[in-house]
């Protein structure tokens, strides 16, 4: 994803007047939720009158906020505590219209719970929200402030469909609103009367003051613009209850925010610094990715897949592909989550998904204690800080949003994973048979590549006469060219075979990182006799018995065979390293003469004396030649407490 040109100079300027109700008032309208309409609006109102390079004669002197007067203590008091995220709480009172319906009351009618459960309206005090930017700047800067919408004690939402505000990167703000007009369906009832008494507060307001700025919703400009040019008159407010400010549960912020809560600390981050924050719904994606990155490597170390820039970039592409084909530009948590699981794994996405919650704006600033009593925010409902469980109407709506579900394997609580440890039985541990078949073809390939090698050191060359053997051979043909004379390939059929495969992935391996050290033998006839040193699986219980373990090396006997356990054998006490065992292990019980070796450096002087003293020989399969990612999903094993466990444990068990 490429940043984008610098936008136009009429993205926020207005020369045509469009966004103009009158020269005293310039209406902006804004998306609510959205980050890049939150620095536009900051920006706009602190430059003063659109079209103009501001200055003092050209300031403006009052914002009209588009929300209720009830609402203009708590807000600006929240503010004040910004970047820590509150909401403003209003009580509705009940709806019983329900109740007088025919049959309302008949058994069969049943009941809705939901008919009879207390409702909410609240404006969320997000730094991501243009009005609350705006409202924010204008305490700051000690602008008048007037709440002109109208009091309601019932408040009816509206969502509004609109394009992508990042869309503004390279459109003006009036063309993007001339794309969302033809999609605004004419108000009626609430609303109706909503956009009517706004028109004549805003009427009201230009007899005191010369410069008035009003950032209004999409959904409610235009018909704020009508009822002002048909001089409507303010409607009665209703009776309504004092507001309150909560803090919101730092875990439940995602359905609070408009932006993910990763990326509006960004924001409130560059606020701070001063740093540009243009590009922020974009350049935040990235940063999130990175952020990932870091608690994914932190977490699972060496068993952790490479995140490499290659890889990055596809992850991005994809994104991207997946943006479009929703109709976004930029991406949702959904699209990052989906495109993280497919590309880097369950346990990325994860990881990206906890980073994405995460709220940080700076180190210090979020003090432990909440400013104001603490509530949890749902995706329809929320809970005050009494216990009540309420319906929540949200008075700054963002476009609509779409709840979906994403299968991931996550980790498991602690408390979990302690009553596994205690259940676990040493002595029934088996391995999960999926990743035996993996293993065990890989063992297969690592003994087919050994065997050529072993064919190109018996290869030689000579003269073509009447066969062309085992193919041309170039090299030697273009050597002789002078001579005119073609020479062909004689490779020779290798005599034995290997029965004895060392795969050592982690060389000179630590002891500490590798404690578990056992012999499995074979369950039927096509598995291998495996002895391995790997990590501790007691440190990552991943399921009701079920761990994981990464391989530092380990050694395949096949066919079978009965061995003494390697790690408890006297006859190889003479050993003083983990690798060093295990080549010992193999050529004691080895029946051919070669071994093959996978390593990332040939076997060392030491290790060729040790199988010229057991009269073997040994074949090196250099550790490059495979896969970084398939090494990396070969080394992670799990074992399972009981041959039961198999029945379920696909469930718990997922590529990383």
């Amino acid at each position: 994803m490429s940043q984008p040109d610098a936008p136009a100079d009429d993205a926020q300027a207005d020369p045509a007047g469009v966004f103009r109700l009158s020269p005293k008032i310039t209406a902006f309208p804004v998306v609510n939720g959205s980050g890049d309409f939150a620095v536009a609006v900051r920006q706009a109102l602190l430059a003063g009158v659109p079209g103009t390079k501001g200055g003092t004669e050209n300031a403006f002197d009052c914002l009209a906020v588009p929300l209720p007067p009830s609402f203009r203590a708590g807000l600006e008091a929240a503010v004040q505590h910004l970047p820590a995220v509150t909401a403003v709480v209003q009580e509705e009172p009940k709806d019983w219209s329900h109740l007088t319906e025919p049959g309302a009351f008949s058994p069969e009618a049943g009941g809705d719970d939901r008919e009879d459960e207390s409702r909410v309206s609240f404006v969320p005090v997000d730094p991501c929200q243009p009005i609350v930017a705006a409202v924010r700047g204008a305490v700051g800067e000690h602008l008048a402030r007037a709440f002109v919408d109208l009091e309601t004690d019932r408040y009816e939402p509206f969502a509004l469909p609109a394009p992508d505000p990042y869309a503004l990167k390279r459109t003006s703000a009036a063309r993007y609103a001339a794309a969302v007009l033809p999609a605004l369906p004419r108000p009626t009832g609430q609303f109706a009367e909503r956009c009517k008494h706004m028109a004549g507060r805003l009427r009201q307001l230009e007899r005191v003051y010369d410069r008035i700025f009003f950032p209004v919703p999409f959904a409610e400009w235009p018909w704020v613009r009508e009822a002002y040019l048909e001089v409507a008159d303010p409607r009665e407010d209703a009776l309504v209850e004092e507001p309150d400010v909560y803090s919101v549960a730092p875990r439940t912020l995602a359905f609070c925010l408009g932006e993910l809560p990763f990326i509006t600390a960004l924001y409130e981050r560059a606020r701070a610094e001063l740093d540009p924050d243009e590009t922020l719904s974009v350049d935040g994606v990235k940063a999130l990715l990175l952020d990932a990155r870091d608690r994914y490597v932190a977490e699972h170390q060496k068993r952790a897949r490479p995140v490499t820039p290659k890889l990055m970039s596809t992850y991005f592409r994809y994104v991207r592909n997946l943006s479009l084909i929703e109709r976004r530009l930029t991406p949702d948590l959904y699209t990052l989550a989906v495109a993280a699981k497919q590309i880097f794994g369950d346990a990325f996405a994860v990881h990206l998904m906890e980073a994405a919650r995460d709220y940080s704006p700076r180190p210090g600033v979020l003090s432990e204690e909440p400013a104001f009593r603490t509530m949890k925010f749902g995706p329809s409902r929320v809970q005050l800080p009494d216990g009540e469980i309420c319906q929540a109407v949200n008075r700054l709506p963002g476009p609509p949003t779409t709840w979906r579900t994403i299968d991931l394997n996550r980790r498991p609580p602690e408390i979990d994973k302690q009553h596994w440890k205690q259940r676990w039985n040493p002595f029934r541990q088996c391995s999960y048979p999926p990743e035996d078949r993996k293993i065990e073809s890989f063992r297969t390939h690592i003994k087919d590549v050994a065997l050529k090698l072993i064919g190109s050191d018996l290869a030689r060359s000579e003269k073509f006469t009447t066969s062309l053997r085992d193919g041309l051979d170039i090299r030697e043909t273009l050597r002789n060219w002078h001579t005119g004379d073609l020479y062909v390939k004689n490779l020779p059929p290798v005599r034995g075979g290997i029965d004895s495969v060392v795969m050592l992935f982690d060389s000179p391996a630590d002891p500490r990182d590798y404690p578990w050290r056992i012999t499995w033998h074979a369950e039927h006839a096509d598995e291998s006799t495996l002895a391995l040193f790997a990590s501790d699986w007691k440190d990552d219980l991943i399921g009701p018995g079920i761990a994981r373990a990464t391989y530092g090396g380990c050694l395949f006997l096949f066919p079978p065979r009965p061995v003494i356990d390697l790690w408890r054998d006297r006859r190889l006490d003479f050993c003083d390293t983990l690798e060093e065992r295990l080549l010992a292990g193999a050529c004691l019980y080895a029946e051919e003469k070669h071994i093959a070796v996978l390593s990332e450096a040939p076997p060392g002087a030491g290790f060729r004396r040790l199988a010229r003293k057991y009269q073997k020989k040994l074949v090196h399969v250099p550790l490059s030649r495979m896969g970084s990612a398939t090494i990396e999903r070969l080394r992670t094993v799990h074992v399972l407490n009981g041959k039961e466990v198999r029945s379920f444990a696909q469930h718990f068990i997922r590529e990383s």
